[in-house]
């Protein structure tokens, strides 16, 4: 394509996102900045359908971007402005400082896209996997039923309840909590294995083989912990969405699984995917992404879903600086934790 009919997609996707119609030849010549006759343009947008760019919902109507088209809109033709100062600082009061639990850091990042976006924010969390266990609690509950108590570092609480076929003595109690205290006090969630579980399962059956269903429910609280958690925050903004269809927004919001999966795929820097792509049930939407990181490594991802007439010009800048923001912050948190660690008095 030449470079007039790049800049008329340009000139069709920003007034598309503008005002909600169809695009015209008309509207695009009073634009002012292609100088060229509405025959022209008209001319130029009917290539523009043929290679699959535009559409053109009605016969009489104008046109509005296909999903290759924004693709192309983004990939090479649209210049996002830098967030100004102002908007930084909004961002900054709303996400926390250094000092703000990670799982809230990542909570208030996802509520600030949903309030400046309007759109849902989707975000996924494997902080956890960062963290290392500090406690393992089992809480006898009642006969011969037991909730186990799995806690990390950063603050994870999981539980679980397990039923044993025979009640546990106190000096029975005592030695399966001392042995899990020996081996998983300390020990990464990152570094948790089916092996290392196996050994343990051996290790307290030869002692007492009722106690192995107490370890495999920790290894089933573990691989919770290894999985990324994914949330929706604002699913109502999708519902209430007339361009999207509410039955695709309900299927969407009840595959968690899948969307973990898309994000879990997405490389680092922004990255757009399209539901008319069959990357997800909504037709008719598009998902911004971004990954945030922690350490050096992937932490997990944030961004939003809406219809696919966003304006990606504004949404971009927002989720790039979030994400880098959750980033830095978490590396401070880290460093502030390892300096205080350092300047406690040695035993």
């Amino acid at each position: 394509m030449d470079e007039r009919k790049l800049r008329i997609l340009a000139a069709v996707v920003d007034e598309y996102v503008r005002t909600g119609e169809p695009v015209g030849s008309k509207a695009i010549s009073k634009l002012g900045h292609i100088k060229v006759s509405s025959a022209t343009i008209r001319n130029d947008m009917a290539v523009l359908e043929q290679l699959g760019y535009l559409e053109q919902p009605h016969t009489s109507a104008g046109r509005v971007p296909t999903f290759k088209g924004y693709r192309l809109y983004i990939d090479e033709l649209m210049t996002a402005p830098a967030l100004s100062d102002e908007e930084k600082n909004k961002l900054d009061e709303m996400l926390g400082g250094a000092d703000t639990p990670e799982e809230l850091l990542i909570e208030n990042a996802a509520a600030a896209l949903t309030e400046i976006t309007q759109c849902a924010a989707v975000v996924t969390n494997s902080v956890p996997r960062f963290s290392v266990i500090s406690k393992v609690e089992v809480i006898p509950t009642g006969k011969r039923l037991y909730v186990i108590l799995l806690i990390t570092s950063n603050g994870s609480i999981k539980n679980k309840a397990c039923r044993l076929e025979f009640d546990l003595s106190h000096e029975q109690l005592d030695f399966f909590t001392h042995y899990i205290d020996e081996n998983l006090h300390g020990v990464s969630v990152e570094d948790l294995s089916e092996e290392m579980f196996d050994k343990m399962v051996a290790a307290v059956s030869a002692y007492m083989i009722s106690l192995s269903p107490l370890v495999k429910s920790i290894y089933e609280l573990s691989e919770d912990l290894r999985h990324q958690e994914m949330t929706v925050k604002g699913g109502e903004k999708l519902l209430s969405c007339d361009e999207l269809d509410k039955m695709e927004v309900v299927k969407f919001i009840g595959q968690k699984h899948e969307i973990t999966d898309i994000l879990e795929d997405t490389f680092s820097g922004i990255q757009v995917k399209f539901g008319a792509e069959g990357n997800f049930a909504i037709g008719n939407s598009s998902m911004i992404v971004s990954k945030y990181r922690k350490g050096g490594k992937d932490a997990g991802s944030l961004g939003i879903i809406g219809p696919m007439r966003v304006d990606y010009k504004k949404i971009i800048p927002y989720i790039e600086y979030l994400t880098q923001k959750i980033s830095y912050l978490m590396s401070e948190n880290d460093e502030n934790i390892i300096m205080a660690e350092n300047s406690e008095p040695k035993p």
